[in-house]
């Protein structure tokens, strides 16, 4: 296994700029260490050299990896195309968490938009269970967000745009010290990686796409956070926006968004809950429905009955995939099919239950 490491290090780090193209290759073999041995162009010893360097750091830093082909890799990811191969994981991490919110933000925002990112996350975190925060360290609404998760005890994850050998700014690195302990930082960079200005573009991705819901508490007409903004409406993400003024500079780019019908219009963590159809409460007892008798499931349609019988407002498919464990693909297929069959019911906001 540490020569297939070794692989997979190698041959990210060397087609840094080729993603796409070396996930249709790697798509074509079982290993990548079979891919390597057809395509030995595809590595160098500068790459390999910077391999070994980075397994050494792996295992002196107990650092976890999230391959693409892997079970462990972040579900949500695997439905964005241009997700990265392989990610670094520093803390203690779950990156399949039920409920997960990618808070950002302007660099300089003011006291309001810091105080209502403070009170949202907060008020968030009571009313939702298994919840997780997402953001960048980045000076402003995103390492707001980050110190309100550490303070609500949710766990938060930091995605830079650079190595784990390295925190920026060095300010909040307090911040992410603190985020170890329950959460961590996720990352596609390797060690040595200077956290250049593309590099912080190419990271957005990750905070859109790992998360089920994108919030952007204040920004300017231009910025990283309506770049994120614009990557999670592709990945097919929920986005919110707080609106402001119209003259406030600061919330130009937030109501833009909803202007434009890119975002939805929250003021509190319930506008969130609402639109997410996220359920709150404990689950109700299980009732007995005629499903099993009027219909012929499969083994894995009976699983996904099971589960919505025990609620009736209904469950969201990422909240399924966990509990059943079974691809997000398979989940979606099931579910069709028993939406044909008249058995269930698809919602706004990704949610199904048993039709009624």
């Amino acid at each position: 296994m540490q020569e297939e490491w070794l692989n997979r290090i190698a041959l990210t780090w060397g087609n840094r700029t080729r993603q796409r193209q070396l996930r249709h290759v790697l798509d074509r073999y079982a290993t990548a260490t079979e891919a390597v041995a057809r395509h030995p162009e595809m590595v160098s010893i500068e790459s390999i050299d910077h391999a070994k360097k980075e397994l050494e750091f792996i295992e002196k830093h107990s650092i976890g990896l999230y391959y693409y082909k892997d079970a462990n890799y972040p579900y949500r990811l695997q439905q964005c195309v241009d997700a990265p191969l392989l990610l670094y994981a520093k803390g203690n991490i779950d990156v399949n968490q039920q409920h997960m919110v990618s808070v950002v933000g302007t660099r300089m925002p003011s006291e309001r938009g810091k105080d209502w990112c403070r009170r949202f996350v907060l008020d968030l975190a009571k009313k939702v269970p298994h919840l997780t925060i997402v953001s960048g360290l980045a000076y402003g609404i995103d390492v707001a967000a980050h110190r309100a998760a550490i303070e609500a005890g949710i766990p938060t994850i930091i995605i830079p745009a650079h190595g784990l050998d390295r925190i920026y700014p060095s300010a909040h690195r307090q911040v992410a010290v603190q985020a170890l302990n329950n959460g961590g930082i996720l990352t596609e960079y390797t060690c040595g990686t200077e956290p250049e200005r593309f590099n912080f573009v190419a990271r957005n991705r990750i905070v859109a796409g790992l998360a089920d819901a994108l919030v952007v508490v204040e920004s300017k007409q231009r910025g990283g956070s309506l770049i994120t903004a614009d990557m999670a409406v592709d990945y097919g993400r929920e986005v919110f926006a707080v609106p402001g003024r119209a003259d406030d500079v600061c919330s130009a780019g937030c109501n833009d968004l909803i202007k434009r019908n890119k975002a939805q219009l929250i003021e509190c963590a319930d506008d969130l809950i609402a639109a997410m159809q996220w359920q709150v409460e404990a689950k109700q007892p299980k009732q007995t429905t005629m499903v099993e008798m009027l219909v012929e499931l499969t083994t894995t349609q009976k699983q996904l009955v099971d589960l919505l019988q025990e609620t009736e407002e209904g469950l969201h498919i990422n909240q399924l995939v966990m509990e059943t464990q079974l691809a997000y693909n398979a989940v979606v297929s099931d579910l069709v099919m028993l939406e044909l069959q008249d058995v269930v019911k698809s919602m706004p906001g990704g949610m199904w239950r048993i039709k009624k």
